[in-house]
């Protein structure tokens, strides 16, 4: 029996914007290399085009996009742009390299955006959006439009606007959700509705971009593709501004589970969800949340007594998919002291993790170190060790040593020495706890105006020997980052965490001093 040929018609195009959309959630930016790395894992699993930055922002996201142009072997490559001339002309020179490129341009529809933001008069506003299709299309024949908070746009201007950007050259029309206020049955009549009232809307594929402040990013995508949108756009693990966006790995997941009630399909391979939900959560320093659909720790773990007995007698009782579908290995005991080179490297690969040369040696020597001091190593326990040795790598400053005297007589005393640019330096302080003594020696050798917003601490793994994994929160002069640190030693994973996010404040601040004028555009200028 032969298997049906896959109709174009029911193809939905993935649009993945963790590189833009994502970046611009607090604390998540990437570092250059980090977002190449990302790139080239999203063409490898399929996605359709990847939005990979504003290159107007800044020069380091017209780097970005430049070069992930020229590295990309199969997605379509989109850059963002506002209506505006240099958004575009910027946007067209940084995609210029791809094989095939994408120039993004928005413009606010809203009556609210139009007065408050924009401060423009609808009749300018719709002049705008032809003059930007139009330039956009002299660097591509690929255009997108989007009407920022277009859920909350007028019904007739909305249907103005994108028949003149369908007129003006644009082959896709995005109607983002930019806010997250609207629900399924509403964004499924809004697209419906435009599809039958603007005249030569066939000549465009239509677009979702929902964000998840309610909750209904993913519901009100697929309400969209319900309602004949072909193309959803979507971040790896949902991340984006404020409560982020429809993720990705939920919304090809919902598509491949329940394709008898959507019976659509993706280019994705979903067995790589999961590596890249991992590398995503690394390069952010942004943990996925235990029960996060499809790709949280828990999302394939059993707990209840009842639900294990299911389990063992048929996985479906309480798994409507499998592990293995989306690149879980079961397999989570089987890491050791006796453990080889060629047994970890076969390990992280299944895990989803690709190293080389010198930072799997690296991270050898720590998992050889970590499985001396564990009864068991575990998945997690791995994961958690990689993903702090990419995260570190290309730190200035380390952890060499820690010594905390604590308990009930006090007052607690820390003795720290890191490796700053390679030089060893030593320090003694007290504190109100052991985690505090042990942070004011880090400022002490390093002085810094940072405040701790986030101090977060939890046990990768169960049993009194568990690695414990500290998150970190720093905030200075408006930014903030968040790095972890894992340790089987509580203080030593705090130490290291608050090192991570020092490092990173220090390499935001030298970027920053070294190309002053080059700041990012904020996230209210986005859609």
């Amino acid at each position: 029996m032969t298997t049906p040929a896959k109709s174009e018609k029911d193809r939905v195009v993935i649009f993945d914007t963790t590189l833009r959309d994502g970046e611009q959630c607090p604390g998540a930016t990437m570092t250059h290399d980090e977002k190449l790395e990302v790139a080239e894992l999203l063409d490898d699993m399929g996605v359709d085009i990847i939005e990979a930055g504003f290159p107007i922002a800044s020069d380091g996201d017209f780097a970005a996009v430049n070069e992930i142009a020229k590295r990309t072997k199969n997605a379509v490559i989109a850059g963002l742009a506002r209506a505006g001339q240099k958004d575009i002309d910027r946007c067209g020179e940084a995609i210029k390299p791809a094989k095939r490129g994408r120039i993004h341009t928005f413009i606010s529809t809203s009556p609210v955006h139009m007065k408050w933001k924009l401060q423009m008069e609808p009749e300018k506003v719709l002049d705008m959006v032809v003059s930007s299709v139009t330039r956009a299309r002299n660097y591509t024949d690929d255009v997108e439009w989007s009407a920022e908070d277009g859920t909350r746009t007028e019904h007739d201007f909305l249907c103005r606007c994108v028949e003149a950007a369908i007129k003006a050259g644009a082959t896709t029309i995005n109607i983002p959700d930019t806010v997250g206020y609207t629900v399924p049955d509403e964004y499924f009549a809004l697209i419906a509705m435009l599809r039958r009232r603007v005249p030569n809307a066939d000549k465009a594929r239509f677009s979702a971009h929902c964000h998840n402040d309610l909750g209904m990013a993913v519901a009100n995508s697929l309400a969209g593709v319900r309602a004949g949108i072909r193309q959803i756009e979507c971040t790896v693990n949902g991340i984006g501004e404020r409560a982020g966006n429809a993720a990705l790995e939920e919304v090809v997941m919902a598509m491949n589970v329940r394709n008898d009630v959507l019976p659509y399909w993706t280019n994705i391979d979903a067995t790589m969800l999961t590596r890249a939900s991992k590398l995503v959560s690394a390069v952010t320093s942004f943990p996925v949340q235990y029960n996060k659909a499809i790709v949280g720790r828990n999302a394939f773990a059993h707990e209840s007594g009842i639900h294990q007995d299911g389990m063992l007698k048929h996985t479906q009782t309480y798994e409507i998919m499998t592990p293995e579908s989306v690149g879980v290995k079961q397999t989570s005991l089987v890491m050791g002291k006796h453990s080889g080179r060629h047994a970890f490297s076969r390990k992280l690969e299944e895990l989803g993790y690709k190293l080389a040369g010198n930072q799997l040696e690296d991270a050898f020597v720590r998992f050889k170190a970590l499985a001396d001091r564990k009864k068991h190593v575990y998945d997690e326990d791995i994961e958690a060790l990689v993903d702090e040795e990419i995260a570190t790598a290309q730190d200035r400053v380390k952890l060499v040593s820690l010594t905390v005297i604590a308990g009930t007589m006090g007052p607690q005393s820390a003795t720290l020495t890191l490796d700053i640019d390679g030089q060893h330096q030593t320090v003694q302080s007290s504190g109100n706890g052991p985690v505090d003594a042990t942070f004011n020696c880090i400022k002490k050798l390093i002085p810094n105006d940072a405040v701790l917003e986030l101090y977060q601490v939890h046990a990768v793994t169960a049993g009194t020997d568990a690695q414990a994994e500290v998150s970190v929160r720093l905030a200075e002069d408006g930014r903030a980052v968040t790095s972890k640190g894992a340790d089987p030693d509580t203080l030593v994973a705090s130490a290291k965490a608050y090192l991570g996010a020092l490092n990173k404040l220090t390499a935001r601040r030298h970027g920053a001093m070294a190309g002053a004028g080059r700041r990012r555009i904020h996230s209210t200028d986005t859609i």
